[in-house]
């Protein structure tokens, strides 16, 4: 296939204003040309996509029309719309052949994702399993039934020994295939740092931990595509990624069997997808293992921040922008979410392959 052609870092608004206004007022064979080519994956934190209705075996009252946020049925459905807007333009023409999502509270609202919104139309299917998450929010897997091919999925549970009551998000393993390639994709959303940055440095390590185990399983047989990506809570330095995960910044000595943090880089140019007082902080990640590098199926331009004029907002408080969000504390501001997405384009024709 040709290489996508990359858009500028910065996408134009009136362009991507024109894809969603298009997007939701004609018919998705309009949007999308006949003969478009796998080569965009979408991770993305949606910001808390709940239903309305109280599911008892989970901490999801404040989610309620009578709880604490006041969530009901007209916000849960701009929130859709928002979500699906999103994905649209973050495609920039083209339809991604996988998105990550986290912060979903179950099927039923990626469902209704799919059929409130035209994804369910362009071909969008849905790989979730259900986490042992107290709040019930889970990780998930959209693909384009058309781009990429399911082979199996797997959801390992992130244990730990010393708190038989600890319970976080697992992590979604699918095997498919993009083309001719096979690709190992796994969706991560780690453990806050709720209730201190020391205190729950250690959940962190252990999502690493069970994580490396099932990647090294992998490179232990030959010619395996891994991507990773997520919403870590943590930075590409910090030591859960790259101590217990031992996912290294991009270089020209590439190893086939490493993993390489394509966000690394912009970490140190002081970006990221998430701002917490006043500081943006990368902790939206795509990681890769070295094959694809060495490949060049991969490489550290393959990965972007979307940031549209749309996603942000002016901050307030601090300098600059921040991302437009749907709650700031437990006040409505009908936004997109408090992440900005991140893309990874493919090139499935490098030379030398």
């Amino acid at each position: 296939m040709n290489e996508l052609k990359r858009k500028p870092k910065k996408a134009n608004s009136l362009l991507i204003l024109l894809l969603i206004v298009v997007g939701v007022l004609i018919l998705p064979f309009q949007v999308f040309s006949s003969d478009q080519k796998p080569a965009r994956i979408i991770f993305y934190n949606v910001e808390n996509l709940f239903d309305t209705e109280n599911d008892s075996l989970t901490l999801d009252e404040e989610f309620l029309p009578k709880g604490e946020r006041f969530w009901n049925n007209r916000k849960l459905q701009a929130k859709l719309k928002r979500i699906y807007q999103t994905i649209l333009a973050a495609g920039e023409g083209t339809m991604p052949a996988a998105i990550g999502l986290c912060e979903i509270e179950n099927l039923h609202v990626l469902e209704m994702l799919l059929s409130a919104t035209p994804l369910g139309k362009l071909g969008y299917k849905i790989i979730h399993k259900e986490s042992p998450d107290h709040r019930g929010i889970d990780v998930a897997l959209l693909y384009h039934s058309g781009l990429f091919v399911p082979l199996n999925y797997q959801a390992y549970a992130v244990k730990n020994p010393d708190d038989k009551g600890f319970a976080t998000r697992d992590i979604l393993h699918v095997e498919g295939v993009i083309e001719t390639d096979t690709f190992h994709l796994f969706v991560n959303h780690w453990p806050s740092k709720f209730g201190g940055v020391v205190e729950t440095k250690p959940l962190r390590a252990l999502a690493a931990q069970k994580l490396k185990q099932v990647v090294d399983s992998l490179f232990t047989q030959s010619k395996f595509n891994v991507i990773i990506m997520g919403d870590f809570n943590d930075s590409p330095i910090d030591e859960s990624l790259t101590k217990h995960l031992m996912a290294r910044k991009p270089t020209d000595n590439v190893d086939t069997k490493a993993l390489y943090n394509l966000a690394y880089p912009r970490t140190e140019q002081g970006e990221g997808t998430n701002k917490y007082h006043g500081k943006w902080e990368m902790i939206d990640q795509f990681i890769v293992g070295g094959r694809l590098l060495h490949t060049g199926i991969i490489s550290e331009e393959s990965f972007e921040i979307f940031k549209p004029d749309f996603l942000l907002e002016k901050d307030k408080n601090y300098l600059g922008e921040k991302p437009f969000r749907t709650y700031i504390g437990y006040k409505y501001n009908n936004g997109f979410s408090d992440h900005l997405p991140i893309l990874l384009d493919l090139n499935l024709t490098p030379s030398g392959k």
